[in-house]
């Protein structure tokens, strides 16, 4: 099996520099540099090598940034558990401006699954691993009272964003 170089990115923006990771297809990484669980080894990663995809997303970002809803997110590819990769699904049908629980999120997956419960807070912890943020936002999860509850780019990173979506998020 041949092993698939991974290149970086690095993007700046009003929230500080962001780390972008591909596999020269999709994006298999979107990390706030700082943010908990960076889990990109960058040694023998390959960086500053032009890729259609780093424009893309580059673009991408720039228009979200100005406030605007950038519209479809580019490829991206995520490795994860199965339960991971189900939350993380989820994430990305949450629309640009909207918000959804944990709650909701677990309730969607016990729904699909066929089962009465699922752990809000198993569903939390896959939320704090989406190694795509962003772009598969993370950020529009909130506790059931609509708390800024975790943001493994920083609850002021997160109530930032939110703001720029339209949300009116006060301080704690």
């Amino acid at each position: 099996m041949a092993v698939t170089s991974i290149y970086t990115h690095n993007y700046q923006s009003p929230l500080g520099e962001i780390v972008i990771a591909s596999d020269d297809t999709a994006i298999t990484g979107l990390w706030l540099v700082g943010q908990r669980h960076f889990d990109i080894e960058v040694e023998g990663c390959i960086t500053d090598k032009d890729l259609p995809i780093f424009d893309e997303v580059s673009r991408w970002l720039d228009i979200y940034f100005t406030g605007n809803n950038p519209g479809e997110i580019p490829a991206v590819r995520m490795n994860g558990t199965p339960f991971q990769l189900e939350v993380w699904q989820i994430l990305q049908a949450v629309p640009y401006g909207k918000l959804i629980t944990y709650r909701e999120i677990a309730e969607l997956i016990a729904k699909k699954r066929g089962i009465t419960k699922m752990s809000a807070r198993a569903v939390g912890n896959a939320v704090g691993r989406n190694p795509v943020s962003i772009l598969v936002p993370c950020h529009r999860v909130v506790a059931t009272t609509g708390e800024l509850t975790g943001y493994a780019g920083g609850v002021e990173r997160k109530r930032a964003l939110l703001t720029l979506e339209g949300h009116c998020v006060t301080e704690d």
